[in-house]
């Protein structure tokens, strides 16, 4: 294995160890403050506090991909350790972001008349005046964030994004104890904004010190600036991402807007309950592949073709196993872990809980493309993809919002992210290996048929380990579909040169502890 190779799995593992902690942190604290907010305030703060959410998500369109391609520009001269380069790229970075942060300031300020016609339908007992507070609040955490964020893609690109994940988690530690303690004395949801905006703030002063130490040559004043070919180059990515962030964010950060609009400020709270529980464990999933994703940059400046498509298998495999695996999982466990942690009255029909599921497991699926695509600096190829998606989402889940209520908003959301699922493996198969796309679809297929025979077999067993609604049969049923999905998933696939090359990994860092 080379030096390389070596270093790149290393980072990738402390990356992972560092996510999984914090996800680990932040979820048990996650739902315990969930619990207390449900008992101690009304379910129409539940649905404005996701709302609220959903609206500063969508304004972080603003930032039109300039980050992603900044990103991408920075893994080359951090694999050359060209400081000089770095620091110029460093400083258009800082000089965006500050753009940026006025921008998602002025039009979220703009935004503040529609905040009544958003909630008018579940919210009639929050008053106009605590409406637009509530908003305010959560705008200057947003805001705010643009200005230190640009320094974490240094890290990043140093494939040391542990450093991200442990600020970041020791900071939601102080936030979340502090704003469960605040609602257990106060039950204000004023006093719950404010904790977690003061910590927030102290947060960002402390970053942009420590990495501003860190990284001293970012504070230089001698910085050349960047040639005419490296500015267009990022020009031309930005505007090729800002197409992809316009679709991106039409498709995926509009859900609790429709619904709101459409149905009720209060659906939106409850099926944030069930967001809540997806990203929760979507975030230990996702760790392995964000962590990977600096490697990839880091892979695609240095190594061949062959051994980037080599990779790309592995890093697919390994996704297919572990979406299929929480997919199953979630489809059967999901409701009843609601029932269980919040009660009936927060439950959801069956039929939504299944589109919900859907799209989680082909969006795993396009992570993997989407993150090679993203390191390999592919975004010309497909820029107006994600914007047609977006609007198919928004045409189809406001129409059948209309018509048919909740469930319509997630058929709009598996439709459009189909789309993804066929086009952009064509881009990465021809532009960054020169292989034939059908290699890809054709190994989609056996996954899938794989994963839905697993999914019969496992809703059927169910029957049998879980009768009703108990945490002893709830658990049960979880070593059941543990135990079934990965004996079925390893016999049709743990035989392939994928498997055997993690499989290597692992028995090599194992042998390597033993002998230290």
């Amino acid at each position: 294995m080379s030096n390389k190779q070596d270093g790149r799995i290393k980072n990738t593992v402390r990356n992972i160890f560092f996510g999984y902690t914090s996800t680990l942190i932040t979820a048990l604290l996650g739902f315990i403050a969930r619990k207390i907010f449900i008992m101690r305030l009304a379910e129409s703060m539940l649905g404005v506090n996701s709302l609220y959410t959903g609206i500063l998500s969508a304004l972080s369109l603003t930032e039109l991909g300039v980050g992603t391609a900044l990103n991408f520009s920075l893994y080359k001269p951090v694999a050359e350790g060209d400081t000089e380069t770095i620091k110029s790229y460093m400083r258009l970075y800082k000089k965006a972001y500050r753009i940026i942060a006025a921008v998602v300031a002025i039009i979220g300020i703009a935004l503040i008349p529609l905040l009544p016609v958003l909630t008018n339908k579940g919210a009639s007992d929050i008053s106009t005046r605590d409406l637009t507070l509530y908003y305010l609040i959560f705008l200057f955490n947003s805001a705010t964030s643009y200005l230190v964020s640009y320094k974490y893609s240094l890290v990043n690109a140093e494939q040391k994004t542990y450093i991200q994940t442990n600020i970041i988690t020791i900071t939601k530690m102080v936030s979340v104890t502090s704003q469960i303690v605040v609602l257990l004395l106060t039950s204000s949801f004023y006093a719950y904004l404010l904790t977690d905006l003061f910590v927030q703030l102290f947060q960002k002063i402390f970053v942009s010190k420590y990495l501003s130490k860190r990284y001293p040559y970012l504070e230089d004043k001698d910085v050349r600036p960047l040639t005419t070919q490296q500015v267009s180059e990022v020009k031309d990515k930005t505007v090729s991402l800002m197409w992809l962030k316009i679709g991106d964010t039409a498709r995926t950060q509009t859900d609790a807007i429709v619904i709101s609009a459409f149905i009720n400020v209060i659906y939106t709270g409850v099926v944030d309950n069930f967001n809540m529980v997806i990203n929760t464990v979507s975030s230990f999933v996702n760790t392995i592949f964000n962590a990977a994703l600096p490697g990839f940059g880091n892979l695609i400046a240095t190594e061949s073709r062959q051994k980037q498509y080599d990779m790309f298998k592995v890093y697919r495999f390994a996704a297919q196993w572990l979406y299929g695996f929480s997919a199953v999982g979630f489809y059967i466990l999901l409701s009843p872990l609601i029932v269980l942690l919040y009660g009936q009255k927060w439950a959801l029909g069956q039929g939504i809980i299944l589109l919900i599921i859907i799209e989680y497991y082909l969006k795993g699926e396009r992570t993997v493309v989407n993150n090679f695509k993203t390191a390999a600096g592919k975004f010309e190829q497909d820029k107006y993809l994600a914007t047609t998606q977006g609007a198919v989402n928004l045409v189809i889940s406001i129409v059948l919002a209309i018509k048919i209520g909740l469930i319509g908003v997630y058929v709009g959301t598996v439709v459009s992210g189909l789309i993804a699922n066929f086009v952009r493996p064509y881009i990465i198969y021809r532009d960054c290996f020169n292989q034939e796309v059908k290699k890809y679809y054709i190994d989609s297929f056996k996954y899938h048929i794989v994963m839905l025979g697993t999914t019969l077999l496992c809703i059927w067993l169910a029957t049998f380990t879980l009768p009703k609604i108990s945490w002893i049969y709830f658990i049960i049923t979880g070593l059941m579909i543990t135990v079934v999905y990965n004996v079925i998933f390893l016999a049709f696939f743990g035989r392939g040169e994928e498997f055997k090359y993690l499989e290597g990994i692992i028995l090599s860092r194992i042998k390597r502890k033993a002998q230290t």
